[in-house]
């Protein structure tokens, strides 16, 4: 898969009404398009912008962990699909301990929501990737 390397440009959250949006762009281009999310899911993402620690872990701080106690790490995240306009979106783990060469052999992926992918790779510094079809379907519209 071509993958195009993106960051969070822009998260913009309103208080009234539950869409709410987050905007990525390329991190070597001119390219961008927003994603609607719920108001839970820009609400954590923006609490890991800010840096903010909850008291007790929350559900992306659990993944986090679960994937640590588990020998791994979030290597990167994908969206990698656009169908019907709803993007679909991978976690690519990798074992903790290996190198990049031995990390891809040994890849694990898991299915998600973007919002959730977007908050681990904040919380992780994790690089986010757009499958280069999904940025050609975006321009096609």
């Amino acid at each position: 898969m071509d993958l195009v390397e993106v960051e969070l440009a822009r998260v913009v959250i309103h208080q009234k009404g539950d869409q709410q949006f987050i905007h990525l762009r390329e991190r070597h281009g001119n390219r961008g398009f927003p994603i609607v999310i719920g108001f839970n899911e820009v609400e954590e993402i923006n609490r890991k912008l800010c840096g903010a620690q909850p008291p007790r872990p929350l559900t992306h701080d659990l993944m986090g962990r679960v994937f640590h106690a588990l020998g791994h790490r979030l290597q990167r995240i994908v969206i990698n699909e656009l169908r019907d306009s709803t993007f679909y979106a991978q976690l690519v783990l990798a074992p903790a301990d290996a190198g990049t060469a031995a990390a891809t052999a040994d890849e694990k992926t898991v299915d998600c929501r973007p919002s959730d992918a977007i908050a681990m790779a904040v919380q992780t510094g994790a690089p986010m990737y757009v499958a280069r079809a999904v940025l050609e379907a975006l321009a096609a519209e």
